[in-house]
């Protein structure tokens, strides 16, 4: 069981290590503030749970099952990933106006920095289907595949919560640095950029 632990741990710290769009975006919303950064994991960890407990009960195979469902929710994902990149070019050019966000706007913003992160994991259908094919590898013989999927679920939001922490930790601590008007500026650009071209790559891909 500890064997299967590690194994399993060993592969989430590969699947967070891989640059994808949930790490474009709580690099992009950790820009504007620290908590604003933590809340988009936890509501990208929450999507990832979903999803997990999802694939528990077999629900994720209807997507790998209907082209038409999996086709609907790839246009959704890129929609979304597209208009996440314009408004992130679109804060490109305010940021060259005001360096930071004061307090208030801050507060105001985190069930907004939550929601997107859990909205750009639902609506990423390879997500789905991803967690489908990956959490019943680490099922170990003879254990309740339920219950066993739904905790693998679990420790695989809880380990990325942490991942993903240092990379709100390691902005944090280039604040005064990021916090500079063309500095952030231009990370909101690229930021933005990369989520508006993985939108139109997701749009496009057959």
């Amino acid at each position: 069981m500890l064997g299967t632990l590690l194994a399993f741990l060993g592969a989430c710290t590969l699947i967070a290590a891989s640059p994808g769009p949930s790490t474009m975006l709580i690099i992009q919303q950790s820009l504007r503030s620290k908590r604003a950064g933590f809340l988009t994991v936890l509501g990208n960890e929450t999507g990832v749970f979903i999803w997990g407990v999802a694939a528990a009960f077999g629900l994720t195979a209807l997507l790998e099952a209907s082209r038409l469902a999996y086709d609907v929710m790839r246009i959704v994902g890129a929609v979304v990933l597209i208009v996440f990149g314009v408004k992130a070019l679109l804060n490109a050019r305010r940021a060259g106006n005001a360096a930071v966000h004061d307090e208030t706007a801050a507060v105001r913003s985190g069930w907004r920095a939550y929601r997107s992160g859990l909205l750009l994991n639902l609506a990423n259908p390879k997500a789905a289907v991803f967690a489908m094919s990956f959490l019943p590898q680490f099922v170990p013989s003879g254990a309740p595949h339920l219950a066993t999927m739904i905790g693998l679920a679990a420790v695989w939001a809880v380990f990325e919560v942490g991942y993903y922490g240092l990379y709100v930790w390691f902005v944090a601590r280039l604040r005064k640095v990021v916090s500079r008007a063309k500095v952030r500026q231009r990370l909101e650009q690229v930021s933005g950029g990369v989520l508006l071209l993985l939108g139109i790559r997701m749009a496009v891909e057959s």
